[in-house]
């Protein structure tokens, strides 16, 4: 199981607009790593949504700070951040774990007080756990992806489902609910 670990999200849920606020703010979270392709938006959109606006004041107006820890690019990541008034982190190298650690460190963040929301368990569960920070993994937003995440989800889908269906992590209410 110790393996396994390593795979395993602190919890699940289909998308992070569907948890309120207070979830993170219980959590003692206070920073919020998310990712951005198919966590704050699809593939499909280069601006943010009014769900992302949405997301980043509330979070704020509960002293949470939002930041986009990406894969990707800056030509991407960068202008959409820069839209949404958010900090990024662009070519992370998710699931390589020392970026991150760089990065709260480089912070002075807690890792206790650092959560990542992203879709992924091949770059985002994994980069989080090997940081020792929680990770909550999340359903892809829309159906298109790029040829590497394409890939990446031949690993991920058989993981996914077993996690879930062996209940190896909770879903979001059943934390929130405790």
């Amino acid at each position: 199981m110790h393996m396994l670990k390593r795979w395993i999200p602190f919890a699940h849920a289909n998308n992070v607009y569907d948890i309120p606020v207070d979830f993170f703010v219980k959590q003692g979270v206070k920073v919020l790593l998310s990712d951005l392709d198919n966590t704050l938006i699809t593939y499909a959109l280069a601006h943010p949504t009014e769900d992302c606006f949405r997301f980043v004041k509330e979070l704020k107006d509960h002293g949470i700070e939002l930041v986009i820890c990406s894969n990707g690019l800056g030509r991407r990541v960068g202008p959409f951040a820069e839209e949404l008034g958010v900090e990024a982190r662009c070519f992370l190298r998710k699931p390589f774990a020392g970026p991150l650690k760089r990065f709260l460190k480089e912070k002075g963040w807690s890792k206790e007080e650092v959560m990542l929301v992203g879709d992924q368990i091949q770059t985002d569960v994994l980069g989080a756990n090997g940081a020792g920070i929680r990770c909550l993994l999340t359903e892809p937003l829309g159906s298109y992806e790029p040829p590497w995440t394409k890939f990446n989800r031949l690993f991920d889908k058989p993981k996914r489902k077993k996690i879930l269906e062996k209940h190896l992590t909770p879903e979001w209410e059943e934390i929130y609910h405790e």
